[in-house]
């Protein structure tokens, strides 16, 4: 592990090296000494912010409390910096002691801590990274002082707690009375002139056609209700007829004396 550490140093410490790279990483180290550079940037936040100025407050102080975690640790480890052999380091530090790295360790933690009070700021991972890559590329680290340096600021700036926050209240809209409706039969009359009339149309434009409406839908009417019959009166009851009267018999037939001249004639 430590001969794969050490070939990496080597590596980062000669390629991909020019005279304007080389000016840049040492400007940005010097800016994260102390977490002076983390410091400014979120004091100014905090100014230009003051819903959230304590939490912008608290990421300021971050960077000069990571750097005290950081020592702490390295009193611990004894770890001394890289020598290589032909390629002296590019830049100073206040501390022979290396491990882990202090400036990948206050990056990380403020720009962890940054991304909770607003996702926004993530951007503030592009100069951490930058500024944790430089420090084996200018000989200042091992590369695992780095890798433990940034494991250790993402926990603390992940952990560490924040002021919480109140979003303010949106301001009341204030209530127009609205004015009272105008009674047209007051209002004086609109005078017909060259301003209202139509603006004359433009002889080489087609005018436009429209389209007749249709018809209206015809409805059919409804149909007449029903007429209901009156009830037909109740049947009328004959009343019974009379018993029939028996006629009185006739008189029984009275034989006619036989005439004289019919005597004669059978007395013949």
């Amino acid at each position: 592990m430590r001969d794969f550490d050490l070939k990496l140093l080597r590596l980062m410490r000669t390629r991909g090296h020019s005279p304007r790279i080389e000016r840049a990483a040492v400007l940005l180290g010097k800016g994260g000494n102390n977490g002076t550079g983390w410091f400014l940037a979120n004091a100014a936040l905090a100014a230009a912010d003051p819903p959230r100025r304590r939490s912008w407050a608290a990421c300021a102080a971050l960077g000069p409390l990571a750097i005290g975690l950081n020592y702490g640790i390295k009193l611990l480890a004894r770890r001394p910096r890289p020598v290589l052999r032909g390629l002296p380091p590019l830049g100073g530090a206040p501390s022979s002691l290396s491990f882990p790295s202090a400036h990948a360790t206050s990056s990380f933690a403020v720009a962890t801590a940054m991304t909770r009070v607003d996702r926004r700021a993530a951007v503030a991972f592009v100069p951490a990274v930058a500024l944790a890559a430089g420090r084996p590329y200018l000989g200042m680290h091992y590369p695992s002082d780095v890798a433990v340096g940034v494991a250790l600021g993402t926990a603390l700036g992940a952990l560490v707690p924040l002021p919480r926050e109140e979003p303010p209240l949106p301001p009341a809209r204030p209530v127009t009375p609205r004015p009272p409706a105008a009674d047209p039969a007051s209002q004086p009359p609109i005078a017909a002139g060259p301003a209202s009339q139509p603006p004359p149309a433009d002889p080489g434009s087609r005018p436009a056609t429209t389209r007749p409406d249709p018809p209206p839908a015809t409805t059919r009417p409804d149909p007449p209700p029903a007429t209901t019959l009156p009830d037909s009166p109740p049947a009328t009851t004959l009343p019974d007829s009379p018993p029939a009267t028996a006629l009185p018999d006739s008189p029984p037939a009275t034989a006619r004396p036989d005439s004289p001249a019919a005597g004669a004639e059978e007395e013949r």
